[in-house]
């Protein structure tokens, strides 16, 4: 390795520009030496580095004995299950207890609401999700197809009153759900007023009449007689209604109502992990300059729009008037987590003694939580969390083993900064299976500090067919979701959750509205999520968190989940049933797998390797946008993967449809100047690293696609620097 761009840090070798960004910016403003920090963070290497190795190798080792049984044993779930027992697969259950997390925020305990996820290297996406906690559901409506196009109502070109109206009936019509009126509906309003602390409507007959549940009425802005703004609360999820007679739209409605406001993103993740591409150290920078100024308040970014110059800055809280005229607010922003990396990826930022590589999920815990100190010491301008806590979500973590490690981390990172014990708590994503299997062990292990356990179905099913790879070839990927496991895996996470005493303290989550531009079907399905007893589920969007957000309002979480606390509990036998193919498919049928597959694969990786974008918006085969990140990535090359390796299909039938498939991605990335087109010989980076995710992808740990992306990531930017 080149050592030109590093400095010596005692006996590490520091990668000058992180080296810089710690000196120059971090550090400035906290009182902490440069010196001192390098010092504490060896001292740290010295305790975790070789701790983190061991992890892994016991991963690899589990893995191997679970192939050699697969290999030489026919499926017999009593024998599977004794069987991994027996080599610590499956752990000892916990006796029952309740988690004891202290001193979080509202939003991770008892406000169910939308959660985004966000890449956290682009500053304009993470200012605009940390700024989406409150959105406008007139703007929703109108822009998305939740409002049909019919009789006139198109969304294209200026204002269309007719398509205006139908926005403005579908949202009087959720008011008449969530925040109903004794005496008629809020159609029939004329005026709005406040009398005798009160909430006073006026209907066009002169009719009177009260909120049916008179303690949704919190506040307003104006005065009392003539409000500006009308401020409601339903299942601890607030609603602002907007009142201006001169505005465009409050002038043609009969109440003079312009707009509702939706409490929506509750809380956001801001991603290091699967939503970017960050290979070295300046894009470790980026990430972690980002996130310093989340928790300064000051991050900013300019950006040109429909010509002209926008710059985009954190929100300020919002101030409204309490029912006696007294002044209050509630904040403006979404409540910040932030995503580290796993346990396994190494990074050339920090050099150990020895020449390894610092382990990234180290690096990201000691410079997220040393940024989070202005936050925690109150040195920002704008603040995250209030109760002093800091919030880190831990993905593709196997086993409470991994959990405790990370626990043990955060505690010496705490010790570090003089923080109090279990300042920092920890997300738990249920996404892989030995931990899904394992989970009361695994929040067990972390009862002082979890906030968070989540369901993530792409990176589950990866995690899936790559543990019983040996098992068989596994049933196409359309079919994965009616198999057995998954629903119960669904189930299991909130029965486990619950039992452990999360309702009403932690976030049980739920994963991701994979398409973005299907805000109908959205609509119209994921109150299933709510439904489940989940207090958060993830949005591609802010648009998409205000329309989900209605869900919070139909459906109150945490009386679902006292419900559900009385169910019987989902049945591990059918986590523990593997989804394989038992009748033999036709060649059509293999091939458009493949296809589909693949071209989802090429669409995401062109973006990876050539422009270092970690998530984004791909077309499928059919044209149709959905988001793509590492996660959708690693179910698509482990299934082809698993096919090839059972003889579906051959490497060769494999190599032509990407070829097929990478023309397709030519043709429909045409308009995009920065594209390199991967058809032209087929041997550029982003094709290579496509191909080999799904031919290599069965020697792939625990099939993550990381190791793979990052080798071509680094290539590219080697040969095109």
């Amino acid at each position: 390795m080149d050592m030109k761009n590093y400095v010596k840090r005692q006996n590490l070798s520091i990668h000058s520009a992180l080296d810089r960004f710690l000196s120059d910016e971090v550090l400035v403003g906290l009182n902490i030496d440069a010196e001192e920090f390098w010092n504490n963070f060896e001292e740290l290497l010295n305790k975790f580095h070789e701790r983190n190795k061991d992890l892994l190798k016991k991963r690899s080792f589990l893995q191997d004995q679970i192939s050699d049984w697969h290999k030489n044993n026919d499926l017999n779930l009593d024998e599977y299950k004794k069987f991994l027992i027996e080599i610590g697969y499956l752990e000892k259950t916990p006796d029952d207890f309740t988690i004891t997390t202290e001193n979080t925020d509202q939003e991770i305990s008892s406000i169910p609401g939308p959660q985004l996820v966000v890449p956290i290297m682009n500053a304009r996406f993470a200012l605009n999700a940390t700024n989406a906690r409150w959105g406008s559901l007139y703007d929703a409506l109108y822009g998305t197809d939740v409002i049909s196009e019919d009789e006139g109502a198109t969304r294209e070109g200026p204002y269309n009153e007719i398509r205006g109206n139908k926005v403005i009936d579908y949202a009087k019509q959720f008011l008449d759900d969530c925040f109903p009126i004794e005496d008629f509906s809020h159609s029939d309003v004329s005026h709005i007023t406040i009398e005798n602390q009160r909430l006073v409507f006026c209907s066009d007959q002169e009719q009177i009449s009260y909120l049916k549940d008179e303690s949704q009425f919190k506040g307003f802005n104006g005065i009392f007689e003539s409000p500006t703004a009308i401020l409601l609360v339903n299942n601890n999820l607030h609603i602002e209604i907007q009142i201006d007679s001169d505005h465009p739209v409050g002038k043609s409605d009969k109440a003079n109502i312009k707009d509702i406001i939706l409490e929506s993103a509750v809380s956001t993740i801001q991603d290091c992990e699967d939503s970017v591409a960050a290979v070295d150290a300046e894009d470790k920078v980026t990430a972690y300059r980002n996130w310093l100024g989340l928790m300064k308040g000051d991050l900013s970014e300019s950006f040109e729009k429909n010509g002209k110059q926008i710059t985009r800055v954190l929100k300020e809280d919002r101030q409204y008037l309490d029912l006696e005229g007294k002044s209050f607010s509630l904040p403006g922003r979404s409540l910040l987590l932030v995503r580290n990396v796993g346990h396994l990826m190494q990074n050339s930022s920090v050099i150990l003694e020895n020449g390894e590589e610092v382990f990234e999920g180290i690096l990201d815990a000691v410079f997220t939580i040393c940024i989070a100190l202005y936050d925690l010491k109150n040195l920002n301008s704008l603040s995250n969390s209030r109760t002093g806590s800091m919030y880190i979500v831990k993905p593709k973590m196997h086993g409470s083993e991994e959990v405790a490690f990370t626990c043990d981390l955060f505690d010496a990172v705490e010790k570090i900064f003089k923080l109090k014990k279990n300042t920092v708590k920890v997300g738990i994503m249920d996404e892989e299976r030995r931990t899904t299997l394992n989970l009361k062990s695994c929040i067990e292990k972390a009862k002082e500090r979890v906030i968070f356990i989540n369901t993530g179905f792409l990176d589950r099913t990866g995690d899936e067919i790559h543990t019983s790879m040996e098992a068989g070839a596994m049933v196409p990927k359309s079919e994965m979701k009616m198999q057995p496991w998954i629903n119960s895996y669904e189930d299991w996470n909130v029965d486990i959750g619950i039992q452990c005493g999360l309702n009403g303290k932690a976030q049980i989550g739920k994963g991701m509205w994979a398409m973005p531009d299907e805000m109908k079907e959205m609509v119209e399905t994921k109150i299933i999520h709510p439904l489940s007893g989940a207090t958060c589920a993830w949005v591609p969007s802010p648009t998409a968190a205000t329309l989900h957000a209605m869900h919070y309002h139909e459906v109150d979480v945490l009386s679902q989940q006292e419900k559900l606390s009385s169910r019987k509990s989902a049945d591990i036998d059918k986590i523990l049933s593997i989804p394989l193919l038992k009748d033999d498919l036709d060649k059509k049928t293999i091939r458009d797998e493949i296809a589909n597959s693949a071209q989802g694969i090429l669409g995401y990786v062109v973006r990876w390797i050539d422009q270092g974008i970690g998530c984004s918006k791909v077309p499928d085969i059919n044209n149709i946008g959905l988001m793509e990140d590492r996660a959708t990535c690693r179910i698509s090359s482990q299934h082809i993967s698993n096919w090839l390796h059972h003889g579906i299909c051959s490497e060769e039938e494999v190599i032509d449809i990407f070829k097929e498939m990478a023309l397709v991605v030519d043709e429909q990335n045409k308009d995009d100047p920065l594209y390199n087109k991967m058809g032209s010989n087929f041997s550029g980076f982003a094709f290579q690293a496509s191909l080999d995710l799904a031919i290599k992808g069965v020697n792939q740990p625990s099939g993550y696609t990381e190791p793979l992306l990052h080798k071509w990531r680094l290539e590219f930017k080697k040969n095109t620097s």
